[in-house]
């Protein structure tokens, strides 16, 4: 199992415009073959003096049963399609790969 931690930093104002392409999609990955866990995440205030908060930023948090299950689902149509649809909304994104020990 692979987990990733995808940040997506919008442009201003473009958060609930991508949140609503975004979980449109939801469902067609999380029916994708190796798809364990799929959802989006907001910063929450939670009084931390580490915490860094960006408002800007939605967080995927993913987890797939193989990095060949997550290539797939990077060339899938339907994600394919979101990237197209989501271009003018969004100005960075980065992604973790991580592997549990």
């Amino acid at each position: 199992m692979i987990c990733v931690l995808a940040s997506i930093r919008v442009k201003e104002g473009a958060r609930e415009a991508f949140l609503k392409i975004f979980n449109e999609n939801v469902p067609k990955v999380k029916g994708e073959a190796g798809c364990i866990e799929y959802f989006p995440a907001l910063d929450i205030d939670a009084a931390l003096p580490v915490q860094v908060r960006d408002e800007r930023v939605v967080t995927i948090i993913e987890k797939w049963q193989s990095v060949e299950a997550l290539h797939a689902h990077l060339a899938s149509p339907h994600m394919l399609d979101y990237k197209e649809r989501v271009q003018d909304l969004v100005e960075d994104v980065t992604l973790k790969v991580l592997q549990p020990v």
